[in-house]
C-alpha cells in the first residue's frame, strides 16, 4: 500500500497533487499517506427531513464500546507493512539486501507525482511484513526526530551479521553481546538514512523483520488503546527501573513467529519530536468501518473516514493512536487484489 507524497520542501508535510495517477499507484499513494480525501458534496439536494424516532435512531452509534471492542479482537488482522522515507532509494536498498539480506519485492517511479518507492522484506506481503521506502525527488534527508527508537531484525548468528554489515561499510553502534539483564544475543546497526536496526539473535523464526518500536508518553493509555482499538494482544511487559524505562510488546501473535509493536516509555517524557521521516503501520483488516468506528470509541482520532479509495474499490481507514503514531487499516480482500 502506497503511503507517501512528495513532501514539501522544509515543513514534513504530504502534498496531494491532482494528475491522474494509475489504479494501483493511486492506492499506495493515498491510503498510507493518510490524505485528507473527503466525500464530495452534492450540491442542490434538499435537506432530509427525519421524524422524531427516525433522527433518534440514526443519533445512536451503530454499536456500543464493548461491542466494537469485542469485534477488534475477533477482526482478522496483521501488520501490513511499515512506511518511512529515505534519501537514496538505491543506495538503501543496497544495504538491506546485501547486509540485512532482504529481498526487493517490487519497486516503481512514478515521475507524475515525483517520488518513488520499493517494498522489501523477507517473504511476499501476502504473508510476510515487510517495509515500504519512500523517495521524494530531489528530497536527499529527513529528519528522524526522537519519538521513532528501531526496527528488529532477527537472525540465526548476531555475531556475524554484525562482521557482514561492517565489511559492507555498514555502522555498527552496539557490539554483539547479551542484552542488559538478559541473556538474549543482540546488537544494533545503522542504515544510510540513520534508522536503527535491532539485531536480534533469534534461529528459525519464521518472521526475520519482527519489530518496530516506538516511543509513548503514557505506556498504560497507549496499552489500552492498542488493545482495544487495534485488538492487538500484549504479549509481555517489562519494567527497568535501574534503566528509568518501561516496555510492552503488543501484537496480533507471538513474537517468535510474528512482527509486533514494540511500546518504549522513559520516565518522565511525555511527549517526543517526530519529525518528517518515519510514516506509519498498516495492518490489514476485514471491515475498515467497524475499525474506525473502534477507534473513535477507544481514544483515537480517524484522519481519513473509512471508504473507498475514489477511484477504486479499495477500502482504508486512518487514525492516529493517542501519541500521535499514524496507523492505516486496509480491507483485506482488497489488499489481496492489489498484490494480484
Amino acid at each position: 500500500m502506497r503511503t507517501l507524497l512528495p513532501v514539501a520542501a522544509g515543513r514534513g508535510t504530504v502534498a496531494c497533487a491532482a494528475t491522474p495517477v494509475p489504479r494501483r499507484s493511486l492506492l499506495l499513494s493515498t491510503a498510507a499517506a493518510g490524505a485528507a480525501l473527503q466525500p464530495e458534496q452534492v450540491a442542490g439536494t434538499r435537506p432530509l427531513r427525519l421524524t422524531r424516532s427516525v433522527a433518534s435512531a440514526v443519533a445512536k452509534p451503530r454499536t456500543s464500546a464493548d461491542e466494537a471492542i469485542s469485534w477488534a479482537k475477533k477482526d482478522n488482522r496483521r501488520l501490513l507493512h511499515v512506511v518511512y522515507r529515505v534519501g537514496d532509494l538505491d543506495k538503501t536498498i543496497k544495504f538491506y539486501t546485501e547486509c540485512l539480506g532482504m529481498k526487493l519485492l517490487r519497486k516503481r517511479d512514478i515521475p507524475e507525482e515525483k517520488y518513488s518507492n520499493a517494498f522489501l522484506g523477507y517473504g511476499p506481503e501476502e504473508s510476510h511484513f515487510v517495509v515500504e521506502l519512500t523517495y521524494n525527488y530531489g528530497v536527499d534527508k529527513y529528519d528522524i526526530g526522537e519519538g521513532f527508537g528501531h526496527f528488529g531484525i532477527a537472525v540465526e548468528d548476531v555475531a556475524k551479521t554484525v562482521e557482514l554489515i561492517r565489511a559492507k561499510a555498514g555502522k555498527v553502534i552496539r557490539e554483539a553481546g547479551p542484552v542488559k539483564g538478559g541473556e538474549t544475543v543482540i546488537a544494533f546497526v545503522e542504515d544510510p538514512d540513520g534508522y536503527k536496526f535491532e539485531i536480534i539473535e533469534r534461529p528459525g523464526t519464521p518472521e526475520p523483520l519482527c519489530q518496530v518500536m516506538l516511543r509513548v508518553g503514557d505506556l498504560d493509555r497507549a496499552i489500552s488503546f492498542y488493545e482495544k482499538a487495534c485488538g492487538m494482544e500484549l504479549l509481555r511487559k517489562r519494567d527497568s527501573p535501574e534503566y528509568k524505562y518501561t516496555v510492552a510488546m503488543m501484537g496480533y501473535g507471538p513474537e517468535d513467529k510474528d512482527a509486533v509493536l514494540e511500546l518504549t516509555y522513559n520516565y518522565g517524557v511525555t511527549e517526543y519530536a517526530k519529525g518528517n521521516a518515519y510514516a506509519q503501520i498498516a495492518i490489514g483488516t476485514d471491515d475498515v468501518y467497524r475499525t474506525a468506528e473502534a477507534a473513535k470509541l477507544s481514544g483515537g482520532q480517524v484522519v481519513r473516514e473509512p471508504g473507498p479509495l475514489p477511484g477504486i474499490n479499495t477500502k482504508i481507514t486512518a487514525i492516529l493512536d493517542p501519541d500521535g503514531w499514524k496507523l492505516v487499516f486496509v480491507d483485506n480482500m482488497d489488499f489481496a487484489k492489489e498484490l494480484e
